[in-house]
């Protein structure tokens, strides 16, 4: 930022986006029918527009649609009369309004960092100090459910040319093998798989199950128990053969140098919408850089605007390896203009527009629920 460049925030457009699902999303702690998202605009006295989206999760983060609508409306007034350039200072407003409500705020975050990329004429990955040094290759999920359909669905992934397939899991330890048996038995053993317990596990079943998994060719393992259990962590990664990653334990940088330091975890799962957006995310990598622990980029339930903004971040470092971006796929609408774009074997391509490079169609705006601050 050049001194005394300023973009005074002057407004700001809050909107409820929800947008169903072709089908629902299942993972152990619920369905879920609709993405229920809330989209930030923030508008600058320079005419630079900045575009952000959440995707509060209820069961997770604490937040939903509607109380990041009214939460976002404090934060507008937080903002309004600031320099949107100086999002550290922009930040601690928003934490000074207002305990937690991570996803909420990355919606804001990231609206910022929009104009901030455009202000400077960069994509938002050059901006960040990143580079398209690497492909970029989603997984795309699997929901947990019945044994057959669970199966059927990864042939389908497969099919379609998927390099990675992630299998949500957490309900018992025979159920969860049996459904990880069934899968391989029809998919073969070459593609690689993720799995995501969500917390659904105890401590001793999550190490019984992850040992009755071995010989299955199993990447990692999302979240085996539940969060608040973070200090048992250190105990299933050294009894289990298959890596952990930590999700839900691990939303800002505190939580990443805790669990660092507890040698908890083999790897981060960054989600803006955990982190409070990009700010604090560049925070928790540079707590892995200390000791090279590894990254997957992830999501809830965000349109590609969002995930535009995450595949941005994931050029930033080659700790990231991992790319969870699928869940716009799911959608039975597409409402976003740009962004980034799916290609063969689900390769993810990062527009080179300044800024984030993906803005909402301003006819699917037109017919949200929306407060202007």
């Amino acid at each position: 930022m050049k001194e005394n460049d300023e973009l005074i925030i002057c407004e700001v457009d809050i909107y409820k986006s929800p947008i169903k699902l072709k089908e629902p999303f299942v993972i152990s702690l619920g369905p879920l029918a609709y993405a229920q998202n809330v989209v930030v605009v923030i508008h600058t006295d320079r005419g630079i527009t900045g575009f952000g989206e959440c995707s509060p999760f209820m069961s997770i983060n604490g937040e939903s649609m509607d109380t990041g609508f009214i939460v976002g409306q404090y934060l507008a007034r937080a903002l309004k009369g600031r320099n949107a350039l100086d999002i550290a200072a922009c930040t601690q407003a928003m934490n000074k309004t207002i305990y937690a409500n991570a996803s909420i705020k990355s919606a804001f975050d990231m609206a910022l960092y929009d104009v901030a990329a455009q202000h400077a004429e960069l994509p938002l990955y050059k901006y960040l100090g990143g580079a398209k040094t690497k492909k970029l290759f989603t997984d795309y999920t699997v929901s947990i459910g019945d044994r057959q359909k669970m199966v059927q669905d990864a042939l389908k992934i497969k099919a379609q040319g998927f390099t990675v397939i992630k299998i949500k899991l957490g309900e018992s330890k025979e159920t969860d093998v049996e459904r990880i048996r069934l899968i391989r038995e029809s998919i073969g053993m070459e593609l690689p798989m993720r799995i995501d317990a969500n917390q659904g596990w105890a401590v001793e079943e999550a190490i019984e199950t992850l040992k009755a998994m071995e010989p299955y060719n199993i990447q990692l393992c999302e979240e085996p128990i539940a969060r608040w259990k973070f200090m048992e962590l250190p105990h299933i990664r050294k009894e289990s053969p298959i890596p952990i990653m930590a999700d839900e334990s691990c939303c800002d940088h505190h939580d990443a140098q805790r669990l660092l330091q507890l040698g908890a975890c083999d790897f981060f799962n960054i989600k803006l919408g955990k982190s409070g957006g990009i700010f604090d995310a560049l925070k928790i990598i540079e707590v892995a850089k200390t000791n090279s622990t590894r990254i997957q980029i992830g999501g809830f339930l965000e349109s590609r605007l969002a995930f535009t903004a995450s595949a941005h971040l994931a050029l930033t470092s080659d700790l990231i390896i991992h790319y969870d971006f699928d869940t716009p796929l799911m959608f039975v609408e597409d409402p976003v203009i740009g962004g980034i774009t799916y290609g063969d074997h689900a390769e993810v391509t990062v527009p080179e527009t300044p800024g984030l490079g993906a803005r909402m169609d301003s006819n699917y705006l037109a017919k949200l629920e929306k407060m202007t601050i």
